[in-house]
């Protein structure tokens, strides 16, 4: 019995885990595709899209300069 509680607490970790994991891709006007780590933000002072890439680096980019952004 106690085997069977560990086991359904360590999927239920797992499974919360897999959903916190959300990229996204940001597809700009001329082709590029970026992966970002976490939703892109627009920055209310300059109406810029914020976001970090899969490289650790922080990114800005123009709102015209952005055709999609997709959840994967």
């Amino acid at each position: 019995m106690k085997h069977w509680k560990v086991l359904t607490l360590g999927l239920l970790g797992l499974f919360i885990l897999a959903g916190c994991g959300n990229d996204y891709l940001v597809r700009t006007t001329d082709g590029q595709i970026m992966e970002a780590e976490d939703k892109p933000e627009i920055d209310d002072e300059t109406g810029m899209i914020e976001f970090e890439d899969a490289t650790d680096r922080d990114r800005q980019m123009q709102q015209q300069d952005v055709e999609e952004i997709i959840e994967r």
